[in-house]
């Protein structure tokens, strides 16, 4: 069995396993009062007054090492329950991060818990006033903006980056989780697009407030770091760019990739050819490499080598990186590796700013928490969709393109999955089984009335044009609300008109448990007719019910479970 496994088996909280040898002053993993000891590296910040810690007591029967005597040859590893402990809310931390966007890849790869206090010390807070949310909340969909910056601190990184620059957006994803966590996306904003920036309030550290002017027409890099612009400065002209409201954000520099690369052992890439850049000072041959450190950084930052050599193939090399990532925590190597994982916290929390909102370890982890609950293959990276800049002769920089940039905010906005969600439960599959199956009527055959229970105003009438003019749905008619609010939205019909039932299912993208068998209504014609109500799950007309679009955008796009290689 695993070290995990064993912790979860008998019923063990794992953050009360690590235990502090003062002999060597590192922790180590008790896993059983007779199991052999794991030993990590010590968190920094053990000072003295751990060393006093007293031995966990011996389980009935068998005896424990002696916290300053360590046994010649290690116990054979046994099963045996651990006597429960009081456990100190101050000292236990429960870790899901890893750094930016690898803090959500961690969070969605599993990581553990750690008995480390000190994390909380590690993460640097910005406060960004109305810029974002006040708070975190569980129970609803957030956007998370994640900012990789080309501020040049941390030892070896002189090179890289602009020379005296404060820090530019030089990374920009916008993370979107939905609010039932069935999906999520990753939307790459290239940093040679062309936007306004709004006039930004920033704090000082100390507290005063100043008002940095905005610009109009420049790229969209230049909203951090410059003119002392801070992280609510891109959170604001990401939103004014968009129309997406941002919640919170994750930062961090250079150092953050070549410290979590480390920490897991490497990240595995694929090249279609073999890579010797003499800009980034990338050498890779053809195929599959590790690469982790300064070779990961190196990785990241390489234009010339791939595709077109601009900044929007990186980005595509830069998602096809953080899948593997994602692929590489959740594999067994680093679940099962205490060492890893103790790492993987001391990078993760060092290298993260976050806004003041979500700067505790403890809601970090409640949001890691929610993003585990979203699947690898239902979480979608795309690219925010760009045309050359008109304006120029030269091409460097791009502009939203707008005929195809609104329908993937608009997406966002309303929670709607890049990839078609099918998360149905058993009693779900069942109901869907036996409500869905059988003949369906012609479009042009189903009778209707659309009250609305609880979608926005006119969503009933918008509703109809669309069944009406684009679904063939011409014996639909608006019946006004429905005088109460339901969370969801419900098709009620007569047994007899269970095909015509089945045919607007199919067309609105309801499941089985939407379907209420009932009665019919009489229409304005006099006729029966089927009720729609929408609820307040409404997203929109044409929008299916189920998480896909009615139309997919014509923008490129892979999940994190993808395995591609970079050319």
């Amino acid at each position: 069995m695993d070290t995990q496994g064993r912790g979860r088996a008998e019923n063990v909280d794992p953050a009360d396993q690590w235990v502090l040898n003062p002999d060597t002053g590192e922790y180590e993993l008790r896993l059983s009062p007779s199991a052999p000891q794991s030993t990590v590296p010590r968190p920094r910040g053990a000072g003295t007054a751990a060393r006093t810690r007293t031995a966990p007591p011996a389980a009935p029967g068998r005896s424990v090492p002696s916290p300053r005597r360590r046994p010649q040859e290690p116990l054979p590893g046994r099963r045996g329950r651990r006597p429960e402990q009081q456990k100190s809310k101050a000292k236990k931390a429960v870790l899901w991060t890893g750094g930016t966007m690898a803090f959500v890849l961690v969070a969605a790869a599993g990581a553990g818990y750690f008995y480390l206090q000190h994390l909380a010390g590690n993460i640097k807070t910005n406060d960004v006033g109305d810029a974002g949310a006040s708070s975190f909340k569980k129970d609803e969909a957030f956007n998370v903006l994640v900012i990789g910056t080309d501020k040049r601190t941390g030892e070896g990184n002189e090179g890289y980056g602009d020379k005296g620059s404060a820090g530019h957006a030089d990374t920009t994803i916008l993370l979107h989780v939905a609010k039932d966590r069935s999906n999520a996306t990753a939307l790459s904003i290239p940093r040679d697009l062309i936007v306004d920036i709004p006039d930004c309030l920033t704090r000082k550290e100390d507290g005063t407030e100043v008002t940095v002017p905005g610009q109009q027409q420049v790229r969209f890099n230049r909203s951090l770091g410059e003119s002392g612009r801070d992280p609510g400065c891109t959170m604001r002209t990401v939103t004014e760019a968009t129309g997406i409201p941002m919640d919170h954000f994750m930062m961090a520099d250079f150092n953050a990739v070549k410290t979590l690369t480390k920490a897991v052992g490497g990240v595995k890439v694929c090249v279609t050819k073999a890579v010797n850049d003499k800009e980034s000072k990338l050498v890779l041959p053809k195929g599959e490499s590790q690469v982790e450190g300064e070779q990961a950084l190196a990785f990241l930052r390489t234009r010339h080598s791939f595709g077109n050599q601009g900044d929007l193939d990186r980005i595509k090399v830069q998602q096809q990186f953080l899948g593997s990532l994602m692929r590489q925590m959740s594999s067994s190597d680093t679940l099962t590796s205490p060492t890893k994982l103790v790492k993987l916290a001391e990078a993760a929390t060092e290298a993260l700013t976050v806004d003041s909102a979500i700067g505790k370890v403890g809601t970090l982890k409640d949001m890691a928490l929610e993003i585990k609950k979203v699947p690898t293959k239902n979480i979608t990276f795309t690219t925010l969709p760009v045309e050359d800049n008109p304006a120029e002769t030269v091409k460097a920089t791009v502009v939203v393109n707008e005929a195809k940039a609104p329908q993937v905010f608009d997406m966002i906005k309303n929670d709607v999955s890049f990839t078609e969600v099918k998360q149905q439960q058993a009693k779900e599959k069942a109901a869907v089984a036996a409500r869905l199956k059988g003949p369906k009527s012609a479009a042009s055959q189903v009778r209707v009335r659309i009250l609305n229970g609880g979608a926005p105003g006119g969503s009933a009438q918008q509703e109809l044009d669309w069944l009406q003019n684009t679904a063939g749905v011409d014996k639909s008619e608006n019946a006004g609300n429905a005088g109460t609010t339901q969370a969801r939205t419900t098709l009620e019909y007569a047994p007899d008109q269970a095909a015509q039932a089945r045919r607007l299912a199919d067309l609105l993208g309801l499941s089985g448990s939407a379907m209420k068998p009932g009665e019919s209504v009489t229409n304005s014609q006099g006729l029966p007719a089927m009720t729609l109500v929408l609820g307040e799950d409404f997203k929109g007309a044409g929008v299916k019910f189920n998480g896909a679009s009615a139309k997919t955008p014509d923008v490129e796009k892979s999940t994190a479970d993808e395995v591609k290689c970079a050319g």
